[in-house]
């Protein structure tokens, strides 16, 4: 089996946690997985359709790191928008990238740049498995530019008070619910605009 399959173990230890912190499950994402909709989290960051007047055809992301908002663009000038929680002052990517891959419950191993400026991260060098207590939430799109990657992820949290904030190592992160339901739109090759 995958090791990056969401099962229903995982889930629901997930679910568990997040009842226990006071959250209600309240969303079910396309792929069927129930996720809570975090009461931590501002309602103006919550997922929603909205008007898009950007020049970006349908199946384009853009993330836009100012406002927190990232948008998945759909056809006839609508789009889902999404809040996110983004990188620290000068940490965040910008530019154009490709989703290279994609993972559910992905594992997470924090880069030398990112243990060199908060050493307390080193007993995570070896890595960290994928599941509910992982930093990268239930899943990962990969950003690639020219093939390579990119090291960084619109990926998911299991720190949902992030969202709106600039707290991250440059990475976009979403709720899981959110993450989730992007996963389910987002293909390999699905172009990434980061402003």
């Amino acid at each position: 089996m995958d090791k990056h399959h969401i099962t229903r173990r995982g889930l629901m230890l997930g679910s568990l946690a997040l009842m226990l912190s006071g959250c209600t499950l309240e969303d079910r994402s396309p792929l069927g997985y129930a996720f809570a909709m975090d009461p931590d989290v501002d309602p103006r960051y919550r997922r929603q359709e909205v008007a898009y007047t950007g020049s970006e055809p349908p199946g384009t992301i853009v993330v836009d790191t100012g406002r927190r908002y990232l948008y998945f663009v759909e056809a006839d000038g609508q789009a889902t928008r999404y809040g996110v929680a983004v990188g620290q002052e000068g940490l965040s990517f910008k530019g154009e990238a490709t989703i290279g891959r994609k993972a559910e419950w992905p594992s997470w191993k924090p880069t030398d740049d990112m243990i060199q400026r908060k050493p307390r991260l080193a007993k995570y060098a070896d890595g960290v498995p994928g599941g509910p207590l992982n930093p990268l939430g239930a899943a990962a799109l990969y950003l690639y530019q020219d093939g390579q990657d990119t090291m960084f992820r619109l990926h998911g949290t299991n720190a949902p008070w992030s969202i709106g904030h600039a707290v991250s190592s440059g990475c976009v992160r979403l709720t899981n619910a959110n993450i989730v339901d992007l996963y389910s739109r987002a293909l390999v090759g699905t172009r990434v605009v980061v402003i």
